[in-house]
């Protein structure tokens, strides 16, 4: 019997996150991180079996937003309060016994006050990460890149306002979208993270996007906020078909399960996570299939 693909299931309660949850990420294990659990100002952990609890209280008024993983198995945290990318040291996380003992494992990885507000992360196989900026107020936007010794370099700015952001699977590739604008671009991208040749990969004619990953066939899968659906677009920019979710707000998508092959999305105006079934892996499944780990 063949398995449903693209068939939007709820996966967490309605309501167990607030109407800021957004970053979405899995670790090795297949569990699933995404922010503002329950309240403000967290990072909440959800097994593969749906099981939710907070796994982190973010210090200093910071709130998060994109979530990513390194090689380590590290967690990069955008915190826009606070213009940071935190790490939190994750092998110190499994060794504590506390919600305490685990806030204390977060460290500020890059601090950058000219920020706008660190929105969404990609990250390298390298542990190279990117973080849109958008300053929502007046509709523009900038792309940063955050080296492994936490330096941050500008590689962009004066765009619209930029959001999801991801990096194709042959790591050639650096896509980011404009929230406002509707425009999705690719850049060339270097083994070092520098960028060029900047093109329009499609524009839509409604809506806004959110957050977007990658499949390991190049396809992106972008959350298309106020419609209520994922869309899953080509390397060459055809919208190929749309998943239909129970929210309309989708903020962010991550891809995760045994196989790489179930996509959780937050959705903000619901408060929950949606799952669904596609037919390739994802990009960032296919980099912990690949890493050494520590």
């Amino acid at each position: 019997m063949s398995e449903e693909l693209y068939v939007s299931r709820m996966f967490t309660p309605v309501n167990s996150f607030t109407e800021g949850v957004e970053g979405p990420a899995c670790d090795r294990e297949g569990n699933l991180y995404a922010v503002n659990y329950a309240r403000q100002h967290t990072i909440g952990k959800v097994t593969p079996e749906g099981e939710c609890s907070i796994f982190l209280e973010l210090p200093d008024g910071s709130i998060g937003n994109g979530i990513r993983f390194n090689r380590a198995g590290d967690m990069f945290i955008a915190d826009y309060t606070n213009h940071n990318v935190l790490r939190v040291d994750m092998q110190a996380c499994a060794r504590a016994r506390s919600l305490a003992e685990r806030n204390a494992a977060i460290h500020v990885h890059a601090h950058e006050p000219t920020m706008n507000q660190p929105n969404d992360l990609a990250i390298m196989a390298n542990d190279i990460l990117f973080a849109s900026d958008p300053n929502w107020a007046e509709s523009w936007g900038q792309i940063w890149r955050v080296d492994v010794d936490g330096r941050v370099t500008l590689l962009e700015t004066g765009m619209g306002t930029t959001n999801g952001i991801e990096v194709s699977p042959d790591e050639r590739t650096l896509y980011v979208n404009e929230t406002v604008q509707r425009n999705i671009w690719a850049y060339d991208l270097s083994p070092t993270g520098e960028i060029s040749n900047k093109r329009l990969l499609i524009q839509f004619p409604d809506y806004a996007m959110d957050g977007m990953r990658c499949d390991v066939a190049g396809n992106l899968y972008v959350t298309r906020w106020g419609k209520g659906t994922v869309a899953k677009v080509s390397p060459q920019g055809e919208v190929l078909l749309e998943i239909q979710l129970a929210g309309a707000k989708c903020t962010n998508i991550a891809f995760g399960g045994p196989d790489g092959r179930t996509c959780y999305v937050t959705v903000a105006d619901r408060g929950n996570v949606e799952t669904f079934r596609v037919e390739h892996p994802g990009r960032s499944w296919q980099l912990w299939q690949t890493s050494q780990g520590r």
